[in-house]
């Protein structure tokens, strides 16, 4: 795992899209997730996973938009893991985002670790 979106709310579902996950900009940059990129998203509330791409969303907005067929595997309001993964033979330092309830950006999931650590 390269990069992780943790406890993302859907806010919208869109079936009639052509697909993929429209995710706020800053979250995307925060996370460092690609526009375009293949990321896996796993709903918290049923257990779902799905693979489709990352699209960018208005910068500052929360959105957490899931169209096309996978938007019958999630529902607004619905906690979601966004994943991207790289293959690679050297390590990887992840960057795993938390996010508060209206999808901004809260802190990295290092920051807590490292304190816990201590």
């Amino acid at each position: 795992m390269r990069s992780k979106i943790h406890r993302a709310t859907v806010t919208n579902c869109d079936e009639d899209y052509v697909g993929s996950i429209v995710i706020d900009q800053n979250l995307m940059d925060k996370s460092d997730i690609w526009e375009y990129e293949k990321v896996l998203v796993c709903d918290i509330n049923n257990g779902s996973r799905f693979e489709t791409y990352a699209i960018p969303g208005e910068r500052g907005s929360g959105i957490i938009s899931v169209q096309g067929a996978a938007a019958k595997l999630t529902n607004p309001g619905h906690k979601v893991i966004i994943m991207a993964f790289e293959v690679t033979e050297e390590p990887v330092k992840p960057k795993a985002v938390m996010v508060t309830e209206t999808n901004e950006f809260a802190y990295y999931l290092t920051e807590i670790e490292n304190a816990i650590a201590v």
